[in-house]
């Protein structure tokens, strides 16, 4: 099995990144955030996870062993394939996905596109028991407002990605009320 890859970023594509290892180019699927700090060129260290099916082989890349460790804890779930995992540490920060393990809020997993809430309950009911209480204590993420569900979904209906709106909102000072206060001071911060 493949653990860890070294190499160069020889092209960058939307879902995947093709890393050079010497007589190779292997494509490595990442999640989306990850892939737009890349660029090509660039030197990369990868955690991966190598998934065997009868008529494909894929390779899922990290940065953090801890994603890494997320992602496969995910695979572990009853109807939670790879690539629905990789949607959800695309769509959520890991420190989001724990937090609703934490609070048991299911409403923090159905923002990902492909789950539902019977889907979400499921998940948190098996990460509940796979994600140690002391790595629960150090969520420290404040839970979402209806305010913030504003925000991030006009910014997503803007064409930013929900973890783009997800870290403009968790960035935004906590003395500015009022959604289209919020929505204003979030857009140029993002135009920054």
């Amino acid at each position: 099995m493949i653990r860890r890859l070294r190499g160069q970023i020889e092209s960058i594509e939307e879902d995947h990144i093709i890393v050079d290892i010497g007589a190779f180019g292997v494509a490595v699927y990442e999640p989306q955030a990850q892939i737009m700090q890349q660029r090509l060129g660039q030197a990369v260290s990868l955690f991966t996870h190598l998934h065997v099916r009868e008529q494909e082989i894929t390779l899922f890349g990290f940065t953090s062993v801890e994603d890494m460790q997320l992602f496969e804890m995910l695979l572990g779930v009853s109807g939670v394939g790879p690539r629905l995992a990789l949607n959800m540490l695309s769509t959520l920060t890991q420190d989001t996905i724990r937090l609703a393990v934490a609070n048991e809020e299911p409403g923090l997993l159905t923002r990902v596109p492909g789950i539902g809430a019977k889907s979400a309950r499921k998940i948190l009911f098996h990460l509940k028991d796979k994600i140690a209480p002391a790595d629960l204590e150090g969520v420290g993420i404040p839970a979402l407002t209806d305010e913030d569900a504003e925000i991030i979904e006009a910014l997503t209906s803007l064409g930013y990605s929900i973890v783009e709106a997800q870290r403009a909102v968790q960035s935004l000072p906590k003395d500015v009320t009022g959604v289209e206060e919020r929505l204003r001071i979030a857009l140029s911060q993002m135009a920054t």
